[in-house]
């Protein structure tokens, strides 16, 4: 009897959260819950504080109630910074155990053990101008590491195209903060090269990353799916999203057509509300408004999407764009290093399913046959 084995293989998602040690999945949950509260309550309601301070005087409990939001941020500042250190130790620890040395870790976890003994440091010795250099370019360097190992391992052409959209906006922002700072270091007058369109243009691939997000993970919300209430799903929210795209995209038009007044009033809480987030996550809005209500509404629900499903991507994609583009803090460079580490740990793995398999065996065994060797 010749005995041949069919090899098939399946895809299975590794990297999910429940797949880590608890220590682990329990900081990587309250690292994400804590920087979202620390951006909600730090970075953009104590900035909505300093813009309402006109209307202090009229009304007493502004000062007292955005003063307590600030130190509660303040003190969540001070708590996901712990936490990142914390998440980022265990993720070098759990790389070295299950890959060794072997491959980029070579290089990938020496360079972000460095950035974390600098970020240490400097708590206690204030980094100079190139104290600060270097710090960014390690940062660069770790960031540019993962997502090198992002894309050898992720074969889909989406999450190729987002990583590398990903990767070239935020480095617009570190290049424009390095070279920058090495300008003012060297006290020269010339103005450093191409720093303004680095930075608008590291702000535009910001915006597309986040759109793209939703190609790479958020698939779910497609008409050609044959399950009516999804279908259903699909025509509320996509419906939903083209109207307000829409309007938004026309609506200061219409508006200076119908009522010149309420246009400008409207303009100037536009204004407003892009210098929170301008000094909150540093985008400065000269993009069309609608853009960016795009980006936040695909990755808000691919984040959710992927949350519930218990995967690495979800934490990781939600760290990476809740740093914002501007990143002003230490904190903000660790944020995004952890999830773009998180992202690498969410992939597709093949595996083989052996199954064998007889050709050319009898159909009915010995004691079955219709004639014997005796007849």
């Amino acid at each position: 009897m010749i005995v041949t084995v069919s090899t098939k293989t399946m895809e299975r998602v590794t990297g999910k959260l429940t797949d880590q040690p608890l220590l682990f999945q329990y900081t990587i949950k309250l690292v994400l819950l804590v920087s979202f509260l620390e951006l909600i309550l730090y970075r953009l309601v104590s900035r909505l504080g300093m813009h309402l301070s006109k209307l202090a005087a009229d009304h007493q409990w502004i000062i007292p109630t955005f003063t307590a939001l600030t130190e509660i941020g303040q003190w969540l500042l001070n708590a996901v910074a712990i936490l990142l250190f914390l998440g980022l130790v265990l993720g070098l620890t759990n790389r070295l155990a299950s890959r060794g040395w072997g491959g980029l870790n070579i290089v990938t976890v020496p360079c972000v053990a460095l950035l974390l003994l600098l970020t240490v440091g400097f708590l206690f010795v204030p980094p100079t101008m190139i104290g600060s250099a270097i710090y960014n370019l390690t940062a660069l360097t770790a960031i540019v590491l993962l997502m090198t190992e992002y894309l050898m391992t992720h074969h889909d052409w989406s999450h190729r195209v987002l990583g590398v959209v990903y990767l070239l906006g935020i480095s617009g922002w570190l290049y424009y903060q390095m070279v920058s700072t090495f300008f003012s270091f060297l006290g020269t007058v010339i103005a450093p090269p191409f720093v303004y369109e680095f930075h608008r243009g590291g702000e535009a691939l910001m915006v597309l990353a986040s759109i793209l997000v939703y190609g790479a993970y958020g698939r779910g919300l497609s008409f050609r799916s044959r399950n009516q209430h999804q279908r259903r799903r699909a025509i509320w929210f996509w419906g939903t999203a083209g109207t307000i795209f829409t309007v938004l995209l026309f609506l200061d038009y219409l508006l200076s057509r119908y009522d010149p007044v309420m246009a400008s009033n409207i303009r100037k809480g536009a204004d407003g509300i892009g210098w929170i987030f301008q000094f909150g996550m540093g985008y400065t809005f000269y993009l069309p408004f609608a853009l960016y209500m795009a980006g936040l509404l695909c990755w808000s629900y691919t984040v959710i999407r992927l949350l519930t499903m218990g995967r690495l991507a979800g934490y990781g994609l939600g760290l990476m764009f809740i740093a914002g583009y501007a990143l002003l803090y230490s904190n903000l460079t660790l944020m995004v290093v952890l999830g773009v580490m998180l992202l690498t740990m969410d992939r597709y793995r093949r595996e083989p399913l052996e199954a064998p398999s007889a050709v050319g065996a009898p159909m009915l065994s010995g004691s079955d046959r219709l004639a014997g060797d005796h007849v």
